[in-house]
């Protein structure tokens, strides 16, 4: 009888454990699947930016809210941007390049990156270059869920950039992650314009957004290809991963100097 009993509380335990054992399994499976479709959305994702971030668009002068960079002066003028920074790794050697030619830029950046690399930040300005703002997150499936989401991670993003700058920065400029263009983006367009901000895009660019190490010469050919205005705003990246981009900076520099165009920021 004894034994009888054991078996049955050795069997019940058994099946507990099993039990167990199956709903941490189907859990862990759920944890893993949805990890996975995480990973997919954020690569699907990072696709679509990539893509809109490898064409030319025009930059519109009907939108009264799109910076206008555009001159009647006469003078050929390009404004130099990169998204996406700072780096520890390449926006200082950018810096360096951009010191060097006495040239200044317009760095667009992510406020979370900011927030880590706040002596770059610094930098960045006391250099003259004009800081802008590329959103906080830089999420786009986030941002771009709400115009009232997308101001927030905007006004995050400034309030980053002030903590660190001071009066330093006081320019309600920004560029959309992706770019503001399509018809899709109206509403955040008109939620940027209530809230006081101007945005621009780019007309010319290096092509650095196509993928990562993208080979030098394929970057100094495509913002050759695209340089055919008098007013060109190129667009670059100083991310972590563009190194590249540093290494055709100096030409890319030298190549406009060549045609004949002057160095200004968007301000």
């Amino acid at each position: 009888m004894k034994y009888k009993k054991n078996a049955l509380i050795i069997s019940i335990s058994i099946l507990f454990l099993f039990s167990l054992g199956f709903i941490y399994g189907a859990e862990l499976s759920h944890k893993k699947s949805k990890t996975i479709s995480a990973n997919n959305s954020s690569v699907e994702s990072q696709k679509y930016m990539n893509k809109r971030e490898s064409n030319v668009q025009n930059i519109s002068l009907k939108d009264q809210n799109n910076f206008n960079p555009y001159r009647s002066d006469g003078r050929k003028v390009v404004y130099l941007t990169f998204d996406d920074g700072p780096s520890a790794n390449n926006t200082p050697q950018i810096l360096k390049i951009l010191k060097k030619y006495n040239v200044k830029a317009t760095f667009f950046l992510i406020g979370k990156n900011a927030e880590r690399n706040k002596s770059l930040v610094k930098e960045e300005a006391a250099g003259g270059n004009i800081i802008g703002n590329h959103t906080y997150s830089h999420d786009m499936r986030y941002i771009y869920s709400n115009p009232k989401i997308f101001i927030s991670d905007v006004k995050r993003c400034d309030g980053i950039l002030k903590s660190i700058l001071g009066n330093n920065y006081n320019l309600k400029l920004i560029r959309f992650p992706g770019g503001s263009f399509g018809q899709k983006l109206q509403p955040f367009r008109e939620e940027a314009k209530k809230n006081g901000y101007q945005y621009v895009d780019w007309n010319d660019l290096t092509g650095d957004a196509e993928h990562n190490g993208v080979p030098v010469e394929h970057l100094i050919n495509k913002v050759k290809r695209y340089s055919n205005h008098d007013h060109l705003v190129v667009l670059m990246h100083d991310a972590p991963t563009k190194v590249t981009t540093v290494q055709a900076l100096p030409q890319v520099i030298e190549y406009f100097k060549s045609q004949g165009y002057s160095f200004e920021t968007l301000k």
